[in-house]
């Protein structure tokens, strides 16, 4: 059966702003990300949860900022941080922050954790010698990236504004026959997540919330993300502020008129939504028109909307299960890497009798 697509002009519609502020400590990452998440609130209301990794320091703030603060400690795995943000969404945020998210790559139970018991896991059971479970490393990165990409994938479908903070590092690239290259302030992250956000600010010690937004360094340059649409707003290199975060909300809340009020429309819309991005947005345009609508349309509407969802459900299972469903196999089930060497023992399988 064909899929079923639908275009229509293309106007500006409200999308959920996702900011990652980078930077080592002493550079204002905590205090700029409440800044501009009360700047948010200006414009779409709720309230500010603010997901705590670092000791409970973002309390240092309580009395300058009304937010929820939900202390979260290890393990930092990807799967865990997806469920405090789902705690704090069930508990009606409207902007979450997450200070830090670096404790999900490198921290107790994060991804590098992940990978490395992954790594010895695999190596026994592939009964591999000792000093050559390096044959396993890159099998050891798929479970750990698979709930990467499902932690990534719930935030994208959730309708709030995040502000991720990042610690960052001075790193150096290290090239066979020639001296260190020198890369900058980087993000301890995984860069396929660092790769999702709207707006990257680069926050150097002492920054006290003014971005650096040009660098001489590759590895900050990279990193760096300043879009066409908030080139005019940091043209003067302004502190990160409530006024700044007021401004990027009314940004990413669209442009005037943009939501739909046809609910024929959204009828045929809701037939070709197959994204969770769309459904959003079609779920506000249909209580935008709510009050409108007759009995029967809303029944209409109603049928449509659960039938988008449950297809893009059914997609999302369909695909994850390709990688992890009943159809998939363990790496520890499969024959170790060409290459590698097996030890047996006494047992017909190589395990002790």
């Amino acid at each position: 059966m064909a899929r079923v697509f639908e275009d229509r002009p293309a106007v500006r519609e409200a999308t959920p702003l996702m900011v990652g502020l980078v930077g080592p400590s002493s550079s204002g990452k905590t205090f700029s990300a409440l800044r501009l998440a009360t700047g948010f609130q200006r414009v779409g209301g709720g309230d500010i949860h603010v997901i705590d990794t670092e000791s409970r320091r973002a309390l240092h703030y309580a009395d300058k900022f009304k937010f929820r603060h939900l202390p979260f400690g290890a393990p930092f795995d990807p799967l865990s941080y997806r469920d405090a943000i789902n705690h704090c969404i069930a508990r009606g945020a409207k902007t979450v922050i997450v200070d830090s998210m670096s404790h999900e790559h490198e921290g107790p139970g994060g991804v590098l954790e992940m990978h490395a018991a992954e790594m010895t896991r695999l190596a026994k059971a592939w009964n591999l010698r000792a000093g050559s479970e390096d044959k396993a490393q890159m099998s050891a990165w798929i479970k750990p990236k698979q709930e990467r990409r499902r932690m990534i994938n719930s935030i994208l479908q959730i309708p709030a504004n995040f502000i991720f903070c990042f610690r960052a590092k001075e790193k150096l690239k290290i090239v066979k026959g020639k001296d260190p290259e020198e890369r900058g302030f980087m993000p301890q992250a995984g860069e396929e997540f660092v790769y999702e956000m709207v707006l990257k600010c680069l926050l150097l010690p002492g920054a006290n919330g003014v971005p650096t937004w040009q660098s001489d360094y590759p590895g900050e340059k990279m990193m760096i993300k300043l879009p066409e649409q908030f080139r005019t707003l940091f043209a003067n290199s302004p502190q990160l502020s409530e006024d700044i975060g007021q401004k990027l909300a009314e940004w990413a809340a669209g442009a005037p008129g943009s939501r739909s009020t046809n609910p024929a429309e959204l009828l045929a819309r809701y037939a070709a939504c197959s994204d969770p991005a769309t459904l959003r947005a079609l779920e506000e345009e249909r209580g935008a028109c709510w009050g409108k609508c007759n009995a029967e349309m809303k029944k209409q509407l109603k049928t449509a909307a659960e039938a988008a969802t449950q297809r893009i459900a059914d997609a999302a299972a369909e695909a994850e299960g390709f990688a992890l469903g009943p159809g998939a196999r363990d790496p520890a089930e499969e024959q170790p890497p060409e290459g590698a060497t097996e030890v047996l023992g006494p047992g017909r399988d190589g395990r002790p009798l």
